[in-house]
């Protein structure tokens, strides 16, 4: 009984709320798909109760995930949530094309309509998203059951780790546009310098190479926070010395070594802001902790991309020479 009646008070929610979805969609431009992703986020939470800064952080992760894979391509709609067509369709569907929510729940399939259309589209991103947030809502609708949905769908504590950091910096912030925002890594009126060293070889413990770019700058020069992320690492290393390890909303990794000391009051989980300070320059590691001076003081930046199952190093000099372009300008 309470089943038929949360199908029902689906469909009413559903057919309430179906006109403006297509009146948003006719007006949506590039400028504002923030505006509309977030619209389509607080949608799904009315219907499914999932909050929708979970859904947000989902779909962030999952936009990570196409940009670092070369087996998924780009969204074509606002929506990055993936379903192959045969996990859409179902299985044994003759039609994996099919757009029939029955012919879908026959064959197994897990796609869901979620506009009131009539049709359940891999197209469509509401179908899309509520297909994921009904999911979820199996769990329950508090964060340690969202992570259990989580979980058991990716089978990977660091896509529940990840997933959970990009949903609490939408909630704290309540939006959604901070994907795009940077800081250059030190203040542009300090005295530094940088150059492409992505690749160098490297001989301290063992032969190996440079993952990242060295900016060399004066002793308790502020180091920053170069996007919206969480503090997931600090501590030390024999090689990075004191460091501390950011990740931010496009799941990618930012490592910060060779400080001389963090800010206070930073720590694990923290949330941080582009252009925040997080501790400072100096020259620290190459042997136990405490190791300062082997070398001159610098910032050691790296960057690794995570995609879902693995993370690697690419060369951060791009990233720093727009970002300080940027903020010259």
């Amino acid at each position: 009984m309470k089943k038929i009646f949360f199908i029902f008070l689906t469909i009413l929610l559903t057919a309430s709320l179906l006109v403006p979805v297509v009146e948003a969609k006719e007006k949506t431009t590039d400028t504002d798909k923030y505006q509309e992703r977030l619209f389509l986020y607080k949608q799904m939470e009315a219907l499914t109760q999932v909050p929708w800064y979970w859904l947000a952080g989902v779909d962030s992760y999952e936009r990570g995930l196409r940009g670092a894979r070369k087996d998924r391509d780009s969204a074509d709609g606002f929506i990055s949530i993936y379903y192959s067509p045969k996990e859409w369709a179902g299985p044994l569907n003759p039609n994996i094309e099919s757009d029939v929510p029955a012919d879908i729940s026959f064959f197994g399939g897990v796609g869901l309509d979620g506009n009131g259309n009539g049709k359940a589209s891999l197209q469509e991103d509401a179908d899309v998203l509520f297909t994921f947030a009904n999911y979820l809502s199996q769990y329950g609708f508090d964060d340690e059951n969202i992570k259990i949905g989580l979980w058991n769908y990716y089978h990977r504590d660091q896509a529940v780790n990840i997933i959970t950091g990009h949903a609490r910096i939408f909630k704290k912030y309540g939006k959604i546009d901070l994907e795009e925002k940077h800081a250059f890594p030190v203040p542009l009126h300090y005295n530094y310098s940088y150059r492409s060293t992505w690749g160098d070889k490297r001989g301290w413990g063992g032969r190996r190479i440079h993952e990242g770019t060295d900016i060399f700058a004066g002793y308790q020069t502020p180091v920053r926070a170069t996007r919206y992320g969480i503090v997931e690492l600090k501590g030390w290393n024999k090689y990075g010395g004191w460091r501390i390890g950011i990740r931010d909303l496009t799941n990618t990794y930012h490592y910060f070594a060779h400080l001389s000391s963090f800010e206070e009051g930073l720590e694990k989980g923290k949330i941080v802001e582009p252009g925040e300070v997080i501790g400072y320059v100096g020259s620290s590691g190459y042997g136990k902790p405490g190791t300062q001076g082997k070398f001159p003081p610098h910032l050691h930046y790296g960057l690794y991309r995570d995609n879902g199952y693995s993370e690697w190093s690419y060369d951060p000099y791009p990233s720093l020479k727009t970002w300080e372009r940027a903020e010259r300008n």
